[in-house]
Protein backbone atom coordinates (compact mmCIF):
# COMPACT_ATOMS: atom_id res chain seq x y z
CA UNK A 1 0.00 0.00 0.00
CA UNK A 2 0.99 3.62 -0.95
CA UNK A 3 1.95 6.09 2.02
CA UNK A 4 2.03 9.26 0.12
CA UNK A 5 -1.51 10.87 0.44
CA UNK A 6 -3.52 12.44 -2.74
CA UNK A 7 -1.74 15.36 -4.29
CA UNK A 8 -3.39 18.44 -3.58
CA UNK A 9 -2.31 20.80 -6.78
CA UNK A 10 -3.47 23.74 -5.97
CA UNK A 11 -5.58 23.49 -3.13
CA UNK A 12 -6.12 26.74 -0.91
CA UNK A 13 -5.17 26.99 2.65
CA UNK A 14 -7.50 27.78 4.89
CA UNK A 15 -7.43 30.42 7.38
CA UNK A 16 -5.82 28.51 10.45
CA UNK A 17 -3.29 26.94 7.96
CA UNK A 18 -2.36 30.01 6.76
CA UNK A 19 -1.88 31.31 10.17
CA UNK A 20 0.05 28.41 11.20
CA UNK A 21 2.35 29.14 8.47
CA UNK A 22 2.69 32.54 8.53
CA UNK A 23 3.35 32.35 12.75
CA UNK A 24 6.22 29.54 12.03
CA UNK A 25 7.71 31.75 9.24
CA UNK A 26 7.65 34.56 11.70
CA UNK A 27 8.97 32.34 14.60
CA UNK A 28 12.05 31.06 12.26
CA UNK A 29 12.33 34.89 10.76
CA UNK A 30 13.02 35.88 14.27
CA UNK A 31 15.37 33.04 15.06
CA UNK A 32 17.39 34.30 12.30
CA UNK A 33 17.31 38.02 12.88
CA UNK A 34 18.77 37.39 16.52
CA UNK A 35 21.20 34.83 15.63
CA UNK A 36 22.68 37.05 12.96
CA UNK A 37 22.97 40.21 14.78
CA UNK A 38 25.61 38.20 16.77
CA UNK A 39 27.36 37.76 13.28
CA UNK A 40 27.17 41.53 12.03
CA UNK A 41 28.02 43.01 15.21
CA UNK A 42 30.56 40.74 16.82
CA UNK A 43 33.13 42.74 16.14
CA UNK A 44 31.82 45.75 17.09
CA UNK A 45 31.09 43.44 20.71
CA UNK A 46 34.65 42.70 20.71
CA UNK A 47 36.22 46.50 20.56
CA UNK A 48 33.32 47.47 23.25
CA UNK A 49 33.91 44.82 25.82
CA UNK A 50 38.04 45.19 24.78
CA UNK A 51 38.18 41.13 23.92
CA UNK A 52 39.44 39.10 20.72
CA UNK A 53 37.47 38.05 17.56
CA UNK A 54 37.85 34.26 18.62
CA UNK A 55 36.62 34.81 22.30
CA UNK A 56 33.52 37.04 21.24
CA UNK A 57 32.52 34.28 18.63
CA UNK A 58 31.91 31.74 21.68
CA UNK A 59 28.50 34.08 21.55
CA UNK A 60 27.26 31.84 19.04
CA UNK A 61 28.47 28.41 20.25
CA UNK A 62 26.68 28.81 23.66
CA UNK A 63 23.51 29.66 21.43
CA UNK A 64 23.81 26.59 19.83
CA UNK A 65 24.83 24.64 22.40
CA UNK A 66 21.94 24.72 23.71
CA UNK A 67 19.07 24.88 21.83
CA UNK A 68 18.44 21.05 21.91
CA UNK A 69 17.69 21.66 25.42
CA UNK A 70 15.26 23.92 24.10
CA UNK A 71 13.94 21.23 21.69
CA UNK A 72 13.93 18.47 24.10
CA UNK A 73 12.03 20.70 26.37
CA UNK A 74 9.52 22.02 24.16
CA UNK A 75 8.77 19.44 22.05
CA UNK A 76 8.15 16.56 24.92
CA UNK A 77 5.87 19.17 26.29
CA UNK A 78 4.18 19.87 23.03
CA UNK A 79 3.93 16.09 22.51
CA UNK A 80 2.11 15.77 25.71
CA UNK A 81 -0.40 18.66 25.83
CA UNK A 82 -0.49 20.26 22.21
CA UNK A 83 2.03 22.59 20.05
CA UNK A 84 0.10 25.97 20.77
CA UNK A 85 0.63 26.53 24.51
CA UNK A 86 4.51 25.47 24.09
CA UNK A 87 4.99 27.48 21.14
CA UNK A 88 3.79 31.04 22.45
CA UNK A 89 5.82 30.17 25.36
CA UNK A 90 8.97 29.87 23.41
CA UNK A 91 7.95 33.30 21.96
CA UNK A 92 6.78 35.24 25.02
CA UNK A 93 10.68 33.81 26.92
CA UNK A 94 12.89 34.63 23.62
CA UNK A 95 11.23 37.86 22.98
CA UNK A 96 12.02 38.99 26.68
CA UNK A 97 15.49 37.64 26.34
CA UNK A 98 16.69 38.50 23.53
CA UNK A 99 15.86 42.07 23.84
CA UNK A 100 17.82 42.19 27.24
CA UNK A 101 20.64 41.58 25.61
CA UNK A 102 20.63 45.25 24.43
CA UNK A 103 21.31 46.26 28.14
CA UNK A 104 24.09 44.05 29.09
CA UNK A 105 26.38 45.84 31.13
CA UNK A 106 29.54 42.90 30.53
CA UNK A 107 30.35 39.95 28.17
CA UNK A 108 29.71 37.39 30.66
CA UNK A 109 26.00 39.13 31.44
CA UNK A 110 25.37 38.98 27.44
CA UNK A 111 27.31 35.32 27.63
CA UNK A 112 24.68 34.26 30.05
CA UNK A 113 21.95 35.76 28.02
CA UNK A 114 22.72 34.30 24.67
CA UNK A 115 22.64 30.88 26.40
CA UNK A 116 19.34 31.21 27.78
CA UNK A 117 18.24 32.84 24.24
CA UNK A 118 19.44 29.69 23.10
CA UNK A 119 16.78 27.72 25.09
CA UNK A 120 13.87 29.64 24.38
CA UNK A 121 14.64 29.41 20.08
CA UNK A 122 15.35 25.63 20.50
CA UNK A 123 12.05 24.96 20.57
CA UNK A 124 10.35 27.46 17.79
CA UNK A 125 11.55 25.40 14.58
CA UNK A 126 10.83 21.94 15.60
CA UNK A 127 7.30 23.05 17.01
CA UNK A 128 6.66 25.60 14.39
CA UNK A 129 7.69 23.63 11.59
CA UNK A 130 5.77 20.29 13.04
CA UNK A 131 2.64 22.77 13.36
CA UNK A 132 3.05 23.96 10.11
CA UNK A 133 3.18 21.03 8.25
CA UNK A 134 0.71 18.82 10.01
CA UNK A 135 -1.05 21.30 8.56
CA UNK A 136 -0.03 21.76 4.81
CA UNK A 137 -1.93 19.55 2.72
CA UNK A 138 0.88 16.93 1.88
CA UNK A 139 0.80 17.78 -2.09
CA UNK A 140 1.77 21.58 -1.42
CA UNK A 141 4.37 20.49 1.59
CA UNK A 142 7.58 21.13 -0.61
CA UNK A 143 6.37 24.33 -1.78
CA UNK A 144 5.90 25.69 1.94
CA UNK A 145 9.04 23.74 3.06
CA UNK A 146 10.88 25.66 1.10
CA UNK A 147 9.07 29.05 2.04
CA UNK A 148 9.21 28.41 5.44
CA UNK A 149 13.12 27.96 5.68
CA UNK A 150 13.81 30.77 4.05
CA UNK A 151 12.42 32.29 6.93
CA UNK A 152 15.91 31.85 7.94
CA UNK A 153 17.81 33.64 5.35
CA UNK A 154 14.71 36.07 5.27
CA UNK A 155 15.57 37.22 9.26
CA UNK A 156 19.77 37.33 8.09
CA UNK A 157 18.20 39.57 5.43
CA UNK A 158 16.31 41.96 7.74
CA UNK A 159 19.01 41.93 10.20
CA UNK A 160 21.40 42.90 7.86
CA UNK A 161 19.34 45.82 6.74
CA UNK A 162 18.79 46.58 10.34
CA UNK A 163 22.39 47.07 10.59
CA UNK A 164 22.66 48.96 7.44
CA UNK A 165 20.15 50.93 9.07
CA UNK A 166 21.41 50.99 12.93
CA UNK A 167 25.18 51.10 12.51
CA UNK A 168 25.73 52.80 8.69
CA UNK A 169 22.61 55.37 8.50
CA UNK A 170 22.30 57.00 12.52
CA UNK A 171 25.72 55.46 13.28
CA UNK A 172 23.93 54.11 16.38
CA UNK A 173 25.91 51.10 18.80
CA UNK A 174 25.63 47.54 18.74
CA UNK A 175 22.66 47.27 21.42
CA UNK A 176 20.10 48.86 19.15
CA UNK A 177 19.90 45.79 16.73
CA UNK A 178 18.78 43.84 19.94
CA UNK A 179 16.32 46.27 21.22
CA UNK A 180 14.99 45.79 17.31
CA UNK A 181 14.44 42.03 18.26
CA UNK A 182 11.47 42.62 20.24
CA UNK A 183 9.21 43.97 17.22
CA UNK A 184 8.89 40.52 14.93
CA UNK A 185 8.66 38.53 18.30
CA UNK A 186 5.52 40.72 19.49
CA UNK A 187 4.10 40.24 15.39
CA UNK A 188 4.77 36.45 15.87
CA UNK A 189 3.25 36.08 19.02
CA UNK A 190 0.02 37.99 17.40
CA UNK A 191 -0.13 35.86 14.62
CA UNK A 192 -0.14 32.59 17.08
CA UNK A 193 -2.65 33.41 19.40
CA UNK A 194 -5.31 32.70 16.53
CA UNK A 195 -3.85 29.87 15.61
CA UNK A 196 -5.90 26.21 16.63
CA UNK A 197 -4.06 23.17 17.71
CA UNK A 198 -2.67 20.12 15.45
CA UNK A 199 -5.60 18.12 14.42
CA UNK A 200 -2.82 15.22 13.73
CA UNK A 201 -1.21 15.72 17.35
CA UNK A 202 -4.99 14.94 19.11
CA UNK A 203 -5.46 11.71 16.99
CA UNK A 204 -1.88 10.37 17.88
CA UNK A 205 -2.46 11.60 21.76
CA UNK A 206 -5.65 9.12 21.20
CA UNK A 207 -3.58 6.32 19.61
CA UNK A 208 -0.89 6.18 22.33
CA UNK A 209 -3.82 6.24 24.82
CA UNK A 210 -5.74 3.20 22.61
CA UNK A 211 -2.42 1.37 22.79
CA UNK A 212 -1.15 2.56 26.17
CA UNK A 213 2.21 3.59 24.54
CA UNK A 214 4.71 6.19 26.04
CA UNK A 215 6.23 8.84 24.24
CA UNK A 216 9.59 6.69 25.31
CA UNK A 217 8.43 3.19 24.36
CA UNK A 218 7.36 5.27 20.90
CA UNK A 219 11.11 6.93 21.10
CA UNK A 220 13.31 3.70 22.19
CA UNK A 221 12.20 1.52 18.95
CA UNK A 222 14.55 0.49 17.50
CA UNK A 223 13.54 1.53 14.00
CA UNK A 224 12.83 5.54 15.60
CA UNK A 225 15.90 5.41 17.28
CA UNK A 226 18.27 4.40 14.57
CA UNK A 227 16.49 7.18 12.45
CA UNK A 228 17.07 9.46 15.20
CA UNK A 229 20.85 8.54 14.71
CA UNK A 230 21.05 8.78 11.24
CA UNK A 231 18.93 12.26 11.20
CA UNK A 232 21.17 13.64 13.99
CA UNK A 233 24.46 13.04 11.52
CA UNK A 234 22.59 14.67 8.49
CA UNK A 235 21.83 17.51 10.34
CA UNK A 236 25.25 17.87 11.89
CA UNK A 237 26.40 17.86 8.12
CA UNK A 238 23.86 20.64 7.32
CA UNK A 239 24.30 22.82 10.09
CA UNK A 240 28.25 22.78 8.92
CA UNK A 241 27.28 23.61 5.48
CA UNK A 242 24.79 26.70 6.61
CA UNK A 243 27.09 27.74 9.26
CA UNK A 244 30.51 27.44 7.31
CA UNK A 245 29.37 29.67 4.22
CA UNK A 246 27.54 32.40 6.73
CA UNK A 247 28.71 33.20 10.18
CA UNK A 248 32.27 34.58 9.19
CA UNK A 249 31.69 35.65 6.07
CA UNK A 250 30.60 38.82 6.99
CA UNK A 251 33.94 39.54 8.52
CA UNK A 252 36.23 37.67 5.79
CA UNK A 253 34.21 40.81 3.66
CA UNK A 254 35.25 43.62 6.53
CA UNK A 255 38.45 42.52 7.77
CA UNK A 256 41.33 43.87 5.82
CA UNK A 257 44.24 41.23 7.52
CA UNK A 258 44.63 37.37 7.24
CA UNK A 259 42.96 37.51 3.60
CA UNK A 260 40.21 39.27 4.38
CA UNK A 261 38.97 41.70 1.71
CA UNK A 262 38.76 45.13 3.64
CA UNK A 263 35.48 46.26 2.69
CA UNK A 264 33.64 48.92 3.85
CA UNK A 265 30.95 47.66 6.61
CA UNK A 266 28.49 48.69 4.41
CA UNK A 267 29.26 47.68 1.19
CA UNK A 268 29.69 43.75 2.85
CA UNK A 269 26.10 44.55 4.27
CA UNK A 270 24.65 44.92 0.81
CA UNK A 271 26.68 41.87 -0.67
CA UNK A 272 24.86 40.08 2.72
CA UNK A 273 21.31 41.27 1.38
CA UNK A 274 22.31 39.83 -2.27
CA UNK A 275 23.30 36.44 -1.19
CA UNK A 276 20.25 36.06 1.25
CA UNK A 277 17.95 37.07 -1.60
CA UNK A 278 19.65 33.95 -3.49
CA UNK A 279 19.05 31.75 -0.51
CA UNK A 280 15.32 32.92 -0.49
CA UNK A 281 15.04 32.14 -4.06
CA UNK A 282 16.86 28.76 -3.69
CA UNK A 283 14.99 27.54 -0.86
CA UNK A 284 11.82 28.41 -2.24
CA UNK A 285 12.16 26.73 -5.62
CA UNK A 286 14.06 23.45 -4.50
CA UNK A 287 11.63 22.91 -1.83
CA UNK A 288 8.71 22.95 -4.63
CA UNK A 289 10.77 21.02 -7.16
CA UNK A 290 11.55 18.30 -4.36
CA UNK A 291 7.68 17.50 -4.51
CA UNK A 292 8.33 16.66 -7.92
CA UNK A 293 11.48 14.90 -8.19
CA UNK A 294 11.83 14.15 -4.15
CA UNK A 295 13.57 15.30 -1.21
CA UNK A 296 17.05 13.16 -1.56
CA UNK A 297 17.95 13.93 -5.27
CA UNK A 298 16.74 17.30 -4.77
CA UNK A 299 19.24 17.47 -2.10
CA UNK A 300 21.80 15.76 -3.75
CA UNK A 301 22.38 17.67 -6.75
CA UNK A 302 22.34 21.49 -4.75
CA UNK A 303 25.08 19.82 -2.81
CA UNK A 304 26.99 18.73 -6.24
CA UNK A 305 26.75 21.77 -7.68
CA UNK A 306 28.04 23.84 -4.62
CA UNK A 307 31.26 22.33 -4.99
CA UNK A 308 32.59 23.57 -7.99
CA UNK A 309 31.51 27.55 -6.78
CA UNK A 310 33.52 27.17 -3.85
CA UNK A 311 36.98 29.09 -5.36
CA UNK A 312 34.37 31.86 -6.74
CA UNK A 313 33.08 31.52 -3.01
CA UNK A 314 35.98 31.88 -1.09
CA UNK A 315 39.11 33.12 -3.35
CA UNK A 316 38.05 35.62 -5.40
CA UNK A 317 39.17 39.59 -4.46
CA UNK A 318 36.91 41.73 -5.82
CA UNK A 319 33.16 42.65 -4.87
CA UNK A 320 31.28 41.83 -7.72
CA UNK A 321 32.95 38.29 -8.12
CA UNK A 322 32.47 37.96 -4.20
CA UNK A 323 28.99 39.30 -4.99
CA UNK A 324 28.11 36.39 -7.19
CA UNK A 325 30.06 33.93 -5.98
CA UNK A 326 28.08 34.30 -2.46
CA UNK A 327 25.29 34.44 -4.51
CA UNK A 328 25.20 31.54 -5.85
CA UNK A 329 26.42 29.89 -3.14
CA UNK A 330 23.62 30.50 -1.42
CA UNK A 331 21.40 29.24 -3.56
CA UNK A 332 22.92 25.37 -3.64
CA UNK A 333 22.89 25.73 0.49
CA UNK A 334 19.39 26.75 0.83
CA UNK A 335 18.30 25.02 -1.89
CA UNK A 336 19.05 22.32 0.04
CA UNK A 337 17.99 23.13 3.22
CA UNK A 338 14.41 24.19 1.70
CA UNK A 339 13.78 20.66 1.75
CA UNK A 340 14.37 19.75 5.07
CA UNK A 341 11.12 21.14 6.89
CA UNK A 342 9.05 18.32 4.84
CA UNK A 343 11.78 16.04 4.98
CA UNK A 344 12.61 15.56 8.78
CA UNK A 345 8.48 15.81 9.76
CA UNK A 346 8.04 13.47 7.02
CA UNK A 347 10.28 10.76 8.66
CA UNK A 348 8.90 11.68 12.08
CA UNK A 349 6.82 9.33 13.92
CA UNK A 350 2.79 11.40 14.64
CA UNK A 351 3.59 10.54 18.26
CA UNK A 352 6.57 12.74 18.79
CA UNK A 353 6.87 14.80 15.74
CA UNK A 354 6.88 18.05 18.19
CA UNK A 355 9.83 16.23 19.63
CA UNK A 356 11.78 14.58 17.18
CA UNK A 357 12.60 17.02 14.19
CA UNK A 358 13.09 19.62 16.89
CA UNK A 359 16.17 17.63 18.30
CA UNK A 360 17.41 16.08 15.72
CA UNK A 361 18.10 19.74 13.81
CA UNK A 362 19.31 21.09 17.30
CA UNK A 363 21.66 18.42 18.32
CA UNK A 364 23.14 18.95 14.66
CA UNK A 365 23.58 22.71 15.18
CA UNK A 366 25.13 21.70 18.65
CA UNK A 367 27.90 19.70 16.69
CA UNK A 368 28.41 22.60 14.86
CA UNK A 369 28.38 24.77 17.39
CA UNK A 370 32.59 25.19 17.00
CA UNK A 371 32.08 26.39 13.20
CA UNK A 372 32.71 29.86 13.54
CA UNK A 373 35.33 29.88 16.30
CA UNK A 374 37.34 27.03 14.17
CA UNK A 375 36.92 29.57 11.56
CA UNK A 376 37.99 32.18 12.81
CA UNK A 377 40.82 30.25 14.27
CA UNK A 378 41.70 29.05 10.49
CA UNK A 379 41.49 32.65 9.45
CA UNK A 380 44.46 33.78 11.67
CA UNK A 381 46.43 31.31 10.77
CA UNK A 382 45.72 30.29 7.18
CA UNK A 383 43.72 33.36 5.85
CA UNK A 384 40.08 33.69 5.46
CA UNK A 385 39.83 31.99 2.07
CA UNK A 386 41.64 29.00 3.36
CA UNK A 387 38.87 28.81 6.75
CA UNK A 388 36.15 29.13 4.30
CA UNK A 389 37.46 26.17 1.97
CA UNK A 390 38.34 23.50 4.43
CA UNK A 391 35.58 23.73 6.33
CA UNK A 392 32.81 23.63 3.22
CA UNK A 393 34.32 21.48 0.59
CA UNK A 394 34.54 18.26 3.30
CA UNK A 395 30.89 19.19 4.46
CA UNK A 396 29.60 19.47 0.61
CA UNK A 397 30.80 15.17 0.42
CA UNK A 398 29.10 14.56 3.40
CA UNK A 399 25.96 16.18 2.84
CA UNK A 400 25.88 14.48 -0.43
CA UNK A 401 27.10 10.86 1.42
CA UNK A 402 24.80 11.02 4.23
CA UNK A 403 21.76 11.68 2.37
CA UNK A 404 22.65 9.04 -0.41
CA UNK A 405 22.51 6.52 2.06
CA UNK A 406 19.14 7.49 3.91
CA UNK A 407 15.40 7.35 2.88
CA UNK A 408 12.57 9.84 2.60
CA UNK A 409 8.92 9.48 2.93
CA UNK A 410 7.57 12.37 0.91
CA UNK A 411 3.70 12.83 0.88
CA UNK A 412 2.89 10.83 3.33
CA UNK A 413 -0.44 11.33 5.02
CA UNK A 414 0.01 12.68 8.85
CA UNK A 415 -2.20 10.99 11.16
CA UNK A 416 -2.78 8.01 9.31
CA UNK A 417 -1.25 4.51 9.91
CA UNK A 418 1.87 4.75 7.82
CA UNK A 419 2.64 7.97 9.91
CA UNK A 420 1.88 6.49 13.33
CA UNK A 421 4.72 4.76 15.17
CA UNK A 422 2.02 2.47 17.08
CA UNK A 423 -1.04 2.35 14.77
CA UNK A 424 -0.42 -1.58 13.90
CA UNK A 425 -1.23 -1.60 17.97
CA UNK A 426 -4.35 0.28 18.14
CA UNK A 427 -7.81 -1.04 19.20
CA UNK A 428 -10.16 -0.90 16.37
Amino acid sequence: MSTAATPAGRQRLTRDQRSSFIAALLGWTMDAFDYFIIVLVYAEIAKDFTMSLEAVAVLTTVTLVMRPVGAALFGLWADRVGRRVPLITCVCFYAVVGFVCAFAPNFTVLLVLRLLYGIGMGGEWGLGAALAMEKIPAGRRGFFSGVLQEGYAFGYLLASLAFLLIHSTLGLSWRWMFALSILPALISLIVRMSVRESEVWETAVERRRATRTTIAQVFFNWKTLRRFIYLVLLMTAFNWMSHGTQDVYPTFLKESGNGGIGLSATTATWIAVIYNVGAILGGTLVGTLSQKFGRRVSIIFCAVLGLPIVPLFAYSRTAALLCLGSFLMQVMVQGAWGVIPAHLTELSPDEIRGFYPGVTYQLGNLLAALNLPIQQHLAATHGYPFALAATIVPVFVAVIVLTAIGKEARGIAFGTRAASAVAEKAVT
